[in-house]
């Protein structure tokens, strides 16, 4: 169920995030008016929502793999975009 709006593949989404491929939905959204810190340099906004497996420790691994990705694919530096990741328990998923 992992719902996942960013800019990246789907394989490496379900690789990191250790859940199977086809459970995912990817939302990639380009959008040339994003700004960041003030600026038109390159950025991401990310977000994750992952039921059962979202913690302090997994986040910690998914922030490094995504921030990695989008610096070697994108040229987006970690210090050019937020990350959030959230289980919103199985009550809250329709």
């Amino acid at each position: 169920m992992p719902l996942i709006t960013l800019t990246t593949n789907v394989k490496f989404c379900a690789t990191t995030i250790d859940k199977p491929e086809k459970a995912f939905s990817v939302n990639f959204i380009y959008n040339p008016h994003l700004t960041f810190a003030g600026t038109f340099d390159p950025a991401i906004m990310l977000n994750v929502m992952s039921l059962y497996n979202t913690n302090p420790t997994s986040v910690q691994k998914w922030s490094k793999a995504f921030a990695d990705y989008f610096e070697e694919k994108l040229g987006v530096t970690s210090d050019r975009g937020y990350m959030a990741f959230q289980d919103p328990g199985p009550a809250f998923i329709g």
